[in-house]
C-alpha cells in the first residue's frame, strides 16, 4: 500500500519536528552535565576515588593467584563459542537450549521477544555471560576484606547493571516497537521528562520519578488519620491523634518516626496506617512529625535531636495527659534515638519510658547492611565538606544512593519506562512517600555517620556522650521489643539481634517477613508475609532462629499482646486532643510534613 503525497509529507514534518525536539533536549541534557559543578569536596568524586583504590586492591589479588583468573576467563571464552554456535542453530530452525537464563526474580526481560526473537535472545545470554562472569571474577578473588569485597561488588554491579541492553533504545525490543509506533515521539516525551526529572535532583544524583506525585496530597489522601499538633519546636511538631473508642489505655503511646524520612509511612491509607491502628486498639497516639531541616539548623547536633525530640515530646504529653510515664516505640534510625534516649534518662534516674519498642532498628552498627559501602572515612569527610556549605544534607542524595543499593527495580526499571518508553509512572503512595525526602542537620547527620555506623560507640560502654552525659545501653532496665524483617537490607536482621541481646531488662525479639518497610506495614487483616518468635534470646541470632516457630498474620497482634502486659493498660475515658495546658496549634498532620525538599530552607 502506497502512502498518499500529502499524508507523506505529513509524517516527514511530524519526524523532523519531533527530531528538533530530540537534538534541543539532548544538547539541554548535555551541557547540564558537562557544565555540572564539580570539585574534590563532591562526595560523589571522594566516594568514587574510594572505590577505585578497592578496585586496585582487588587488581592486586586477582595477581596473586592468576590460575582462578585465566579459569574464569577460559569459562567466559567457552560459553560466548557455546552461544554462537546456538545461535547459528536457531537461524537454522533449531532450537538448542539456552546457555545462561536471567534470575526468575529478574523482571528486566519479560518481553517474549527477548527468548523468541534470535538477535535479541543472543544479545541478553551475551550481557548475562559476560555480566555474571565479571561478578563471578569479584566473588573468586581470594584475600579481601570483607568491606573491600562488598564495594567492588556493589561497583561492578552497578556498572553491570547499567550497561543491560534493556537501557539503550536501539537494543531494547519493546523501546523499538514503541519507537515505530510513535514515529520517535516517545523518546522526544522521555528526554522533556528527564530534563525535568535532573532540575528536581540534587547534585551528583538523578532522582528518577517513581510515581505521579500529583496524584498524591499531605493530609487529604495520605497522612489522613484525625489528630492535631499540640507541641512544636525548631525539630519537631507532636502530634495528638483523636481517639476511635470510647475508652482509651491509661498510659499514652509515642511514635518516634525516623529523621531522614517523613513520618507518614505508617500513616499512608486508612487500610495500612499504623498509627490509625494504634489508635483503634485503644491507645492515645502521639507521634513525632520531623522538619524538613533547612540551613538555618546546620548546628543542631544529635543530642539536639534527642532533647528537642523524644525529651521534650514526653514533657509535652505530661501537659496533654497528665501521665508522667509512656510506651513508646521507635523506627529505623527513631529506634536508634529512642535507645540513645532511655539510656540518657536511666543516668538521669527517670523512668519515663515504661517500655519500648524497636522497628527494624540498629544499636550495634557492625553490620550496616548495603550501605556499608558508603561508610568510611574519605566518604563521610568528603560529604561532611559539602554540608558544611550547604548547612544540611540534601535528602535526594540519600534516596538516590538508597535506590542504588536496589538498582534494577528501583533506577533502571524507572529510567527505562519514563525516558525510552515515554510514560508516566502510575500513582503508588509508598513510592510517593519514598520521593518526599527529608534533609538533614549538617552537623546531627555527620555525628550519627561518625558516632553509629563508622565508630560503632552506642554499642559500647559509656563512649558515645550526648548531652554530658555517657551512655551504657546495658543499663537500661525496661521491658524492649524488637521487630526486624528477615528480608530487610537496610537494617539486616542479625545486625539488629546483637542491640536486643545488649539491652537489660527483658528484651522480646520477633522476626518479621519482607523487608524494612513492608515487613513493618503489615496490616492484620492483609494477611501476608507472618512473623517468628521465640521467647529465649540466645547470644547468636542463628541459634534464636533455629527454636523460633512460624506465626500466621501479623506481628501487631503480637505486640498488642505483649505492650498490655507492659502495665498502663488500666481503661479510661478517652482523651481529646488539645487540653488547657497544651492547646492545639493546628490539625494533623500539620505544616511541617508538608514542606518539600525543594521549599525546605
Amino acid at each position: 500500500m502506497t502512502m498518499p503525497k500529502e499524508n507523506f509529507e505529513v509524517a516527514v514534518g511530524d519526524f523532523y519536528e519531533m527530531s528538533g525536539r530530540l537534538a534541543e533536549h539532548y544538547g539541554r541534557f548535555w551541557e547540564k552535565v558537562v557544565t555540572q559543578p564539580s570539585s574534590a569536596e563532591d562526595p560523589s568524586a571522594s566516594v568514587l576515588a574510594d572505590f577505585s583504590v578497592a578496585m586496585r586492591e582487588v587488581g592486586a589479588a586477582m595477581l596473586e593467584n592468576p590460575n582462578k583468573l585465566i579459569s574464569d576467563q577460559m569459562d567466559l571464552m567457552r560459553q560466548q563459542q557455546e552461544l554462537y554456535q546456538n545461535t547459528v542453530l536457531r537461524f537454522l530452525g533449531k532450537h538448542p537450549d539456552p546457555v545462561v537464563q536471567p534470575d526468575p526474580s529478574d523482571k528486566r526481560f519479560k518481553s517474549d521477544e527477548w527468548s523468541e526473537n534470535p538477535v535479541f535472545d543472543f544479545i541478553k545470554q551475551l550481557y548475562l555471560i559476560q555480566g555474571n562472569s565479571l561478578m563471578k571474577m569479584i566473588q573468586d578473588t581470594d584475600g579481601l576484606s570483607d568491606h573491600t569485597r562488598q564495594k567492588v561488588e556493589y561497583f561492578v554491579r552497578q556498572y553491570v547493571n547499567a550497561l543491560a541492553p534493556t537501557n539503550f533504545p536501539s537494543l531494547n525490543p519493546e523501546v523499538i516497537r514503541k519507537t515505530f509506533e510513535t514515529g520517535g515521539s516517545n523518546l522526544a516525551t522521555g528526554m522533556e521528562q528527564l530534563m525535568k526529572d535532573m532540575d528536581g535532583s540534587a547534585r551528583g544524583a538523578l532522582n528518577v520519578a517513581m510515581t505521579d506525585t500529583s496524584a498524591f496530597r499531605v493530609g487529604e489522601n495520605v497522612a489522613v488519620t484525625p489528630g492535631k499538633v499540640v507541641y512544636q519546636n525548631d525539630i519537631m511538631q507532636l502530634i495528638q491523634y483523636s481517639p476511635s473508642t470510647e475508652t482509651t489505655f491509661k498510659r499514652p503511646l509515642l511514635v518516634i518516626p525516623p529523621f531522614i524520612n517523613k513520618y507518614y509511612i505508617l500513616d499512608l491509607r486508612p487500610d495500612n496506617s499504623f498509627l490509625k491502628w494504634l489508635v483503634d486498639q485503644g491507645h492515645t497516639v502521639f507521634c513525632i512529625s520531623w522538619v524538613n531541616a533547612g540551613p538555618e539548623l546546620r548546628n543542631k547536633g544529635f543530642d539536639d535531636y534527642m532533647l528537642e525530640g523524644p525529651i521534650a515530646a514526653i514533657d509535652a504529653i505530661e501537659k496533654a495527659t497528665g501521665e508522667k510515664e509512656v510506651n513508646a516505640i521507635g523506627y529505623c534510625v527513631g529506634g536508634t534515638l529512642l535507645a540513645s534516649t532511655m539510656a540518657y534518662l536511666k543516668k538521669k534516674k527517670k523512668t519515663s519510658i515504661q517500655s519500648a519498642t524497636f522497628l527494624t532498628t540498629l544499636l550495634d552498627f557492625s553490620q550496616p547492611g548495603e550501605i556499608g559501602v558508603f561508610i568510611n572515612d574519605t566518604a563521610i569527610t568528603a560529604l561532611e565538606k559539602q554540608m558544611d556549605m550547604l548547612g544540611y544534607y540534601d535528602g535526594r542524595q540519600m534516596s538516590f544512593s538508597f535506590n542504588t543499593l536496589r538498582e534494577n527495580d528501583l533506577f533502571w526499571s524507572f529510567f527505562v519506562n519514563n525516558y525510552l518508553m515515554g510514560e508516566r509512572p502510575a500513582a503508588f503512595d509508598l513510592l510517593y512517600w519514598n520521593t518526599d525526602s527529608t534533609n538533614l542537620p549538617a552537623a546531627m547527620h555527620s555525628f550519627y555517620l561518625r558516632n553509629m555506623y563508622l565508630y560503632n560507640k552506642l554499642i559500647a560502654k559509656d563512649e558515645l556522650e550526648l548531652d554530658g552525659v555517657k551512655l551504657d545501653l546495658r543499663k537500661v532496665d525496661a521491658p524492649t521489643y524488637f521487630i526486624s524483617c528477615a528480608q530487610d537490607h537496610i537494617a539486616l536482621w542479625k545486625g539488629t539481634y546483637t542491640g536486643a541481646t545488649v539491652m537489660g531488662g527483658k528484651p522480646r525479639f520477633v522476626l518479621g517477613g519482607s523487608g524494612h518497610i513492608a515487613g513493618i506495614v503489615n496490616p492484620p487483616h492483609k494477611k501476608k508475609y507472618g512473623f517468628w518468635t521465640n521467647d529465649a534470646l540466645p547470644s547468636e541470632a542463628d541459634e534464636w532462629y533455629q527454636g523460633a516457630q512460624f506465626n500466621e498474620g501479623s506481628w501487631w497482634t503480637d505486640w498488642q499482646k505483649w505492650v498490655v502486659q507492659q502495665g498502663g493498660a488500666e481503661a479510661i475515658p478517652a482523651r481529646q486532643p488539645g487540653s488547657e495546658l497544651l492547646p492545639a496549634i493546628e490539625d494533623a498532620p500539620g505544616a511541617y510534613v508538608r514542606r518539600r525538599i525543594g521549599e525546605a530552607g
